[in-house]
C-alpha cells in the first residue's frame, strides 16, 4: 500500500523557468531521501501552473508523520533557504488509483 499526495502549483507570474530549474535541482534528491517517491512532476507554461505527485509507503497516517519529519528537516530547510516565494496558491490533497 502507498500512499499519494497531488500538489497543484499556480506560480508567481514571471518564475516558472526558475522555479523549473529549482525543483528539478532539489526535488529529485531531497524528496526521496527523506521516504517519498516523486510519481510525476509536469509544468503548463502557458497558464503558469506545476502539478506534481509524491508517495510514500503505507497509509495516510504514515504519510501525514513522514511530511511531518520531512518539512522539520535540514535538508529541506537547506533546499529552500533564501528563496523566493514563487508559489502564488496551491492545493495540496491526498488521491486515490481508480
Amino acid at each position: 500500500m502507498k500512499t499519494i499526495q497531488l500538489r497543484r502549483y499556480v506560480l508567481v507570474d514571471g518564475t516558472y523557468d526558475d522555479f523549473i530549474a529549482w525543483f528539478n535541482k532539489f526535488m529529485p534528491e531531497v524528496r526521496p531521501a527523506r521516504g517519498f517517491a516523486i510519481e510525476f512532476a509536469y509544468g503548463i507554461r502557458e497558464t503558469n501552473e506545476f502539478v506534481w505527485a509524491v508517495s510514500a509507503p503505507g497509509d495516510a497516517a504514515a504519510f501525514a508523520e513522514l511530511e511531518a519529519s520531512y518539512l522539520a528537516s535540514p535538508e529541506r530547510a537547506a533546499a529552500f533557504a533564501g528563496q523566493p516565494e514563487r508559489v502564488a496558491s496551491k492545493v495540496i490533497t491526498l488521491v486515490e488509483e481508480v
